[in-house]
């Protein structure tokens, strides 16, 4: 009969070869069946179970969590009693009495089907239903996942020998615990301890014996009994209810009384909210850097692919750099002078200079789908790689790269340029301002770059010019230094454009011309901090997987501008609080330094400065197009502003969150700038007064200072409202 059945390969003669024992009613053994089929236990790769993805801030707490499928795995005895009767009463209730295969059902059903003329009836145990949703889980393809619930005796076959390797390896409770951990529920619902609290808001040791009887009826047709498509759906899954109860009934776990009054309650579907993703989080836009700094950095996977499954595979923590006291000032300040109502949004990152560690990424405007409610659904505080959008023009906090690229050409403090109240940018070609490329640059005409509260023009020096942020002197400075140059110094300061497009290589380059986002122009302005270092801005710091094991990931730094260097651009910008555009607003008790920022027809306002522990940039623009709505005649928080200058908004917001997140910070200082080698002047010197004749001394005008009529009061307005986008 063995030698008979094993060379005949019908459908029919297979399905005889298991029901003929049972007709015969003797030798009905395991052994004897899957000998006559010649089946062997085959070992079943078993990959980790998709799970929860934690995100925590620099203290350990949860902010965040990533999942594609939600499911929180739970130990047996998590478990309510009701929950394991009903499921082995519905599905199989021989489970704790037969061996890797229940000959019984799976020749009834195997026989049923052939009958049939394909699969209606499953006839499955526990343990091949188990091996089923581990084969779908596991598909690479939808090719797979079809071939893994396909409705041939090849695959039934196929089912049959890892189940019995699934019983040689664990006992009929891990077998139990397994599957009711992968089994998907419906409504979004995967494995017992997720759909008991989605379905009825409770965990899984506490389902009664109503919750546990609709549990174990969604668990065959999930998607047609899921509650979440209506009443019709509902009604399937509550007769379906009723027939597990009526079974538990025939399997002697519960009375009929019992039953009866199970069936009399109704199907109590609570739809408890599943909890979301970045989008719930109290920190959305730091959640949504993380995860796109998973899927874009290859730290986390070599492929695209790869980095997708790293982060949905979950099971994983992500221990991140976010510090809740830092965030909490960055919020507070926007608040105070921004409102989530307005339409123009205030954004701010801080950022650890030396690190790179991203302390806090904190928006006016609630992120969200919903307009009525004035939410944005991009990061505005980040670039088009993290989520973000195409940021704002960076306006004059882009000076100080054409300020650092003098300074490491050699210039001095007090070296500068004599210009007029208007520079005159050369149309094509342009020799004055060549590309990196070598190309000429230039419009089709001259075009006219002005000074507004910065004067008429004069001598500047580098001290001077940028104190008053003056737009011709800062023109003739490029012009001076190179445009290819003053690019390069950008680039090693980490800048590039948010939209992820080439920096535009044009005269105003020095303007600010480029649209940024404040990561990464508070990471460009933190080298200055860290004398000299540049490194990659940082959201995470380790990762620990499944297993508990860590794996760390360091700072990515280097050296990119002269230490030296850094302290006299520190210098610099430390007089913009005293001496300069920040002047009406103050500095913040402690060394620090900065730059306002306003573009071309204010269309965008910024303030970006450090101290040696901590940078950040503040931008405020309008994303709904900053070039249709400007920052013109405009309320903000309540106040209405004739024009948004960086030092309106921006300037006080960073102001009082770096005082309040520094507050238990040790002061630190900034290092003395080295006078032999920047002190003075050199090849571009103010020029040399003119000898005054005794009849002015006899008029009593005195000495007078050059600077006085040309430079004014730097600190009553900042830029020119010509300044910027050109």
């Amino acid at each position: 009969m063995t030698r008979l059945l094993l060379a005949a390969g019908t459908a029919g003669v297979l399905a005889a070869a298991i029901a003929l024992p049972l007709v015969g009613g003797a030798g009905l053994t395991v052994k004897s069946s899957t000998e006559a089929l010649n089946l062997e236990p085959e070992n079943l790769a078993e990959p980790p179970l998709k799970m929860l993805t934690i995100l925590k801030d620099v203290n350990g707490k949860q902010i965040g969590q990533f999942y594609k499928e939600y499911r929180i795995p739970v130990g047996l005895d998590k478990v309510s009693k009701e929950m394991k009767d009903a499921i082995i009463a519905i599905e199989d209730y021989r489970f704790y009495e037969h061996g890797p295969i229940d000959i019984e059902g799976t020749a009834r059903a195997l026989l049923k089907n052939v009958t049939g003329g394909g699969v209606v009836q499953g006839g499955s145990s526990i343990t091949q239903q188990y091996v089923k949703q581990v084969l779908v889980n596991s598909a690479a393809t939808k090719a797979e996942a079809e071939a893994a619930i396909a409705p041939t005796l090849s695959r039934k076959l196929n089912e049959l020998r890892y189940a019995m390797a699934i019983e040689e390896k664990y006992t009929k409770d891990q077998i139990l615990e397994k599957y009711l951990n992968i089994s998907y529920f419906g409504a979004g619902a995967h494995g017992i301890e997720a759909a008991a609290y989605r379905f009825f808001g409770v965990k899984a040791a506490k389902l009664s014996l109503v919750q546990a009887a609709t549990l174990a009826a969604a668990v065959q047709k999930p998607v047609s009994t899921d509650p979440t498509l209506g009443n019709d759906a509902k009604g399937r899954l509550l007769d379906r209810r009723n027939l597990v109860l009526d079974t538990m009934v025939v399997r002697g776990k519960i009375t009929q009384p019992q039953a009866d009054e199970a069936k009399k309650a109704p199907l109590g579907y609570k739809n408890t909210r599943i909890p979301g993703g970045c989008e719930e989080s109290k920190y959305p836009y730091f959640c949504f850097y993380v995860k796109n700094e998973i899927l874009d950095n290859d730290d986390f996977g070599k492929t695209e692919k790869e980095r997708l499954d790293f982060l949905n595979a979950g099971g994983i923590t992500i221990q991140s750099t976010l510090d809740p006291k830092m965030q909490k000032a960055s919020e507070k300040a926007i608040r105070n002078y921004v409102s989530k109502k307005d339409k123009p949004v205030a954004s701010q990152a801080m950022i650890v200079p030396g690190t790179g560690e991203i302390r806090s990424m904190a928006a006016s405007r609630e992120y969200g789908l919903n307009a009525k409610k004035n939410q944005i659904a991009f990061n505005v505080v980040a670039d088009k790689a993290h989520g973000g959008g195409r940021g704002f023009q960076q306006g004059s906090t882009a000076k100080v790269y054409t300020l650092a690229a003098a300074l490491d050409a050699g210039m001095k403090l007090n070296d500068g340029n004599n210009t007029g109240r208007v520079y005159s940018v050369a149309p094509y070609p342009n020799r004055a301002f060549e590309t990196c490329g070598g190309k000429a640059t230039g419009g089709d005409a001259p075009h006219p770059v002005a000074n507004s509260s910065e004067g008429g023009g004069g001598f500047k020096t580098l001290q001077t010019g940028t104190w008053g942020s003056v737009n011709t002197f800062f023109m003739k400075l490029e012009e001076q230094v190179g445009l290819c140059e003053t690019v390069k110094m950008a680039k090693s300061l980490g800048i590039k454009r948010a939209d992820g497009g080439k920096l535009e290589e044009v005269p105003t380059f020095t303007l600010g011309v480029n649209e940024m986002d404040p990561i990464t122009v508070a990471n460009s302005y933190a080298v200055f901090a860290a004398r000299g270092v540049y490194c990659r801005p940082k959201a995470i710091t380790s990762v620990t997987d499944r297993d508990g094991k860590v794996i760390k990931y360091g700072n990515k730094c280097k050296e990119v501008l002269d230490e030296e260097v850094a302290d006299a651009v520190n210098s610099i910008l430390s007089g913009v609080f005293t001496k300069g555009t920040m002047s009406g607003v103050g500095g913040i008790n402690r060394d620090a330094a900065g730059k306002t920022g306003t573009t071309d027809g204010y269309t965008a306002a910024w303030f970006a400065g450090y101290t040696p522990d901590l940078a950040s940039a503040v931008s405020i623009g309008d994303p709904r197009g900053a070039f249709k709505h400007d920052l013109t005649g405009v309320t903000i928080g309540g106040q209405y502003y004739q024009y948004v200058y960086g030092a309106s908004i921006s300037g006080p917001i960073w102001k009082q969150s770096m005082m309040e997140a520094l507050k238990n910070v040790d002061k630190t200082s900034f290092f003395p700038v080295n006078s032999e080698r920047f002190g003075g002047c050199s090849d571009y010197c103010a020029p040399k007064k003119p000898k005054k004749d005794k009849d002015d001394d006899d008029r009593g005008g005195g000495p007078r200072n050059p600077f006085d009529d040309i430079f004014g009061n730097p600190g009553e307005q900042e830029d020119s409202p010509d300044e910027g986008d050109f």
